[in-house]
């Protein structure tokens, strides 16, 4: 047997990953916009799609098939990483090479989290 991922398990590996990024788009737009309200001067309207957004966010973590305990732990990984993409893409500030080799390292824990054989 040839070590790696097979085609099916390939595909099932990227659409977890794919819907951990969307829950993570989901929670950090749930809390930046009562940022931009709180912080920016921003109207209070901004709280309602940041309830909604809070609340995809909350349903996106049930389609994990794995254990909540397991789910939470990978997302933290992959959350780190599209919280750095905010970070240049929305706020305008370019991560260092030290912010990069943190979300590499903490994206390892991730895979190893959620994609490790389990008996």
């Amino acid at each position: 047997m040839q070590p790696g991922f097979s085609g099916p398990e390939r595909c099932a590996v990227i659409k977890t990953f794919l819907l951990y990024v969307l829950t993570a788009l989901a929670e950090i737009a749930g809390c930046y916009l009562p940022w931009l309200w709180l912080k920016q001067g921003g109207s209070a309207w901004l709280l309602l799609p940041a309830a909604a957004s809070l609340a995809v966010f909350a349903w996106l973590l049930t389609l994990h098939p794995a254990a909540a305990g397991r789910v939470y732990a990978a997302y933290g990984g992959v959350y780190v990483g599209v919280a750095l993409a905010w970070l240049w893409l929305v706020d305008g500030v370019r991560p260092t090479a030290w912010d990069v080799a943190g979300v590499l390292t903490c994206l390892l824990g991730m895979g190893l989290i959620a994609f490790a054989p389990r008996a």
